[in-house]
């Protein structure tokens, strides 16, 4: 049985569509069990008795726009994401999932779960939508601004296990994001980056990848730094809601555009969900020594769901071991 930690107050929209989203889930699922964190009052309207469901009463949460979560951590280890994230690191479940602030559940990473030995940063790693409609990695979108080369290796190495065993593709490609797809295109860092990713034997390379190809490339896995990568990412979201606003104001427009549209609704239907984040759940925090999967802070009960369903695919793909022992074979033959 998969044991998982739920944030029940965490995101937008809680604790209506996280409550929805784990009892969606509990439903779906026979071979998960789930603790969930809150405040057992608010939570009361949604709740239903489950026989794989606890419920764990604090009144303490975070708020979306949480300013200071180092602060929180010290003065509020009693808050719901917390107290998810320590039953991780009691060894009472193996993942958490939350839809709250995403610092604060990179603070709470690093301050209770931690990371793993082998890992000298984390990342924030989204499933993003592409042209095939199997998803791409995106790493890292935005847990750092500043690495170090060696760092994206580490990072390319787990994405690549993930990719292989969560995605289930068969040896996942990796591209890194630049300003040009040439050889010794950007800067000192990409191009370092770039000579150790090339020299890896631990991850498929093949090569530079422009931001313009994001929607359509091949490759599994798309690697840059916080700064850039999270720019990526924000950039797809945007032009997503903007295609979408520019086809319903054309939609409109005309009398016949409309006729047409009630032909094409199954087709549109189909464009919305391509593109639609709550069909994917959430992020996962790379490199922590457990599961934690970012659901989207204005998850509805499916997307919550989603997230849910990528950590109990985290935990059964065993990823963080397998990742612990490449990279712990690769600190051994690096010295």
């Amino acid at each position: 049985m998969i044991r998982l930690a739920v944030d029940g107050m965490g995101g937008d929209n809680a604790p209506a569509e996280i409550v929805k989203g784990t009892l969606m889930a509990l439903e779906k699922f026979d071979n998960i069990e789930i603790t969930l964190f809150g405040d057992k009052e608010k939570m009361a309207p949604y709740l239903k008795a489950h026989p794989r469901l606890e419920v764990v009463h604090t009144p303490y949460f975070l708020e979306m726009g949480e300013k200071d979560p180092i602060k929180q951590y010290r003065t509020h280890k009693e808050a719901s994401m917390f107290m998810a994230m320590q039953h991780v690191k009691d060894g009472k479940a193996e993942a958490v999932v939350s839809a709250g602030p995403t610092q604060a559940l990179v603070v709470g990473g690093h301050f209770i779960i931690r990371r793993m030995p082998a890992m000298k940063r984390v990342a924030i790693c989204p499933v993003i939508p592409s042209y095939d409609g199997r998803g791409r990695l995106l790493l890292d979108s935005g847990a750092n601004v500043e690495f170090k080369p060696e760092h994206l290796l580490d990072f390319a190495v787990y994405a690549t296990i993930m990719a292989e065993k969560v995605l289930k593709r068969d040896k996942p490609t990796l591209g890194l994001i630049n300003i040009g797809t040439e050889d010794g295109k950007g800067r000192d860092f990409d191009k370092e980056t770039f000579a150790l990713l090339k020299a890896s034997s631990d991850v498929n390379f093949v090569g530079n990848i422009e931001p313009k190809e994001v929607f359509t490339t091949e490759a599994d896995i798309l690697l840059s730094d916080g700064f850039t990568a999270n720019i990526v990412m924000k950039t797809m979201e945007g032009t997503a809601k903007g295609m979408g606003m520019l086809l319903k104001r054309e939609i409109k427009a005309t009398f016949l555009s409309k006729i047409g549209a009630l032909f094409m609704k199954k087709a549109l239907y189909k464009f919305k969900k391509s593109l639609d984040a709550s069909e994917i759940g959430g992020a996962l925090i790379m490199g922590l020594d457990g599961v934690v999967i970012k659901a989207q802070g204005a998850s509805q009960a499916y997307g919550f769901y989603n997230g849910i369903r990528q950590a109990k695919e985290m935990v059964e793909a065993n990823v963080i071991s397998l990742v612990s022992e490449v990279l712990s074979k690769k600190e051994v033959s690096e010295e």
